[in-house]
This record gives C-alpha cells, sequence and structure tokens, in this order.
C-alpha cells in the first residue's frame, strides 16, 4: 500500500490565526462542510480535525500523514505464526523488511501480511505438484 507524502502548512497569519482561535474557544459544534454538504464525523476524526485547527489557531506549522501500522517483532510473528527468532532471522537475510527505532526493529503490518500471502502461494503451487494426476480408466 502507498501511503500519500505527508503535506506540510506553515502557521496561518496572525490575524487568521487569532479568528480561528476565537471560533474554536468554548465551541462543542464542530461542523464540517464539504462542498456544502454537511458530514459528522467520527469523535476520533471529529478529535483529529480540532487538534489540527488549534495547531493553526496557535500559528504552529502542521504536518498531515498517513500512518501504517508498525509492529514489534513479537507481533509479527505471532500474526505470522512463526517464532520470535525465525522472524528476526527473515530480517537479517533481508526475506522480510524492517525498519529501526533505536535499536528495536519494527515491521510493517503490510509486509507480514504480503509474506503470509506468498507462502499460501507457495504451499498451493507445491499442493498440486505432489498430487498425482488423475488417470483415466478406460475399462470398456
Amino acid at each position: 500500500m502507498a501511503l500519500i507524502a505527508p503535506r506540510v502548512t506553515a502557521g496561518l497569519p496572525a490575524d487568521d490565526a487569532r479568528n480561528l482561535a476565537r471560533s474554536l474557544q468554548d465551541s462543542n459544534d464542530i461542523t464540517v462542510f464539504v462542498d456544502g454538504t454537511v458530514h459528522r464525523l467520527p469523535n476520533d476524526a471529529r478529535d483529529a480535525v480540532v487538534d489540527l485547527l488549534a495547531r493553526l489557531s496557535r500559528g504552529e506549522t502542521v504536518t498531515v500523514s498517513s500512518v501504517e501500522e508498525m509492529l514489534t517483532t513479537s507481533q509479527a510473528a505471532e500474526l505470522a505464526g512463526i517464532s520470535h527468532t525465525y522472524l528476526r532471522n527473515m530480517t537479517d537475510r533481508g526475506e522480510i523488511p524492517v525498519e529501526y527505532r533505536g535499536t528495536h526493529r519494527r515491521i510493517r503490518q503490510a509486509a507480514i501480511m504480503a509474506w503470509l500471502e506468498t507462502q499460501k502461494k507457495k504451499q498451493a503451487d507445491a499442493e498440486e505438484a505432489d498430487s498425482p494426476a488423475e488417470e483415466n480408466d478406460a475399462t470398456p
């Protein structure tokens, strides 16, 4: 899955920031309009939008970015149904891509799901190759 590049937006000019801050102050009614249509956002999404607006109202530069779930090696091994050691060895060999957060390995969930799909395909191909071809019993 390709992620969209982060978008960085400079802080608002002082007058715009003050006006936005005043609008947000003590307001519980946050309504989103897209092309004239009202959209009710789920609470978490609404809170994210309000947080973005609050940061802009303080004149802060903000970055909006997508996030892909990153797993610890233990979580990734559990998801894949393999041992932690086997997974670490696979990352060392470059079979599964890994990112480091300090000295800690992190693995994208999508990488584990892709590896699992590859394993299923290999297993299906092996089973197909192992199954004897059906013989035709052409007895009169």
